[in-house]
């Protein structure tokens, strides 16, 4: 996922030919597939408390993640569609993820808004840069190790629950990651927050032509 205002921090699936406008590609199809994932998730885990069954799907996801983004670079099908709908699924699953803990009680909701506000705060950064014709800026590599850790940290608190055998080994490294994760998002948000001003003050808004 990508991080910062693409709101995602992991390599997408656009990495490899993002100007393409493909569409049916294998990476894009694994997208669709975890996409379809996510409200089974939200059913799985405040419905039913089928708790393994939603750790399966969260595990299933993230290795799907992994893959698209190979795929794309190894097949060449990087894409327009799959740069915008690879990050777009992360951050739903990280959502959805974090809004079914609290649901649960696993998580405290405070910690959810924080994480969910920090995404909230950098949408509208967007559009400093779109307004003046300018990409998204590049990813912070500590952003990508701060998705990373909340990544491991929500499977690994839920999975607490679904395995309570394992529960005193796997919640502590839970909380570990989630306390970490959460402390490295937040800050690499304020950096994208700075950059995104000083962009806006130093680089005039595009002016659109007479044709437009």
């Amino acid at each position: 996922m990508r991080d910062g205002p693409k709101l995602t921090d992991a390599t997408t699936t656009g990495d490899a030919r993002p100007g393409s406008d493909r569409i049916f590609t294998v990476p894009n199809l694994l997208s669709f597939v975890r996409l379809l994932g996510v409200p089974l998730f939200l059913y799985l885990v405040l419905v039913p408390h089928a708790d393994g069954w939603a750790l399966t799907i969260l595990i299933v996801s993230g290795i799907t993640d992994w893959a698209d983004g190979k795929l794309a670079r190894l097949l060449d099908q990087g894409s327009r569609l799959g740069a915008l709908l690879d990050p777009l699924v992360d951050r739903l699953y990280v959502v959805t993820t974090l809004v079914a803990l609290v649901a649960r009680d696993i998580i405290p909701w405070w910690l959810a808004a924080i994480l969910i506000g920090r995404e909230l705060v950098l949408a509208p950064t967007l559009s400093v840069y779109r307004r003046r014709g300018l990409p998204p800026p590049e990813v912070l590599y500590l952003g990508k190790g701060a998705t990373f850790l909340l990544m491991c940290a929500l499977p690994m608190l839920l999975g607490a629950v679904a395995v309570p055998s394992a529960a005193p080994l796997v919640e502590p490294l839970g909380w570990a990651a989630l306390i970490w994760g959460t402390v490295l998002y937040v800050w690499t948000g304020l950096l994208y927050l700075l950059q995104a001003g000083r962009i806006a003050r130093s680089v005039p808004v595009a002016r659109k032509s007479p044709t437009e």
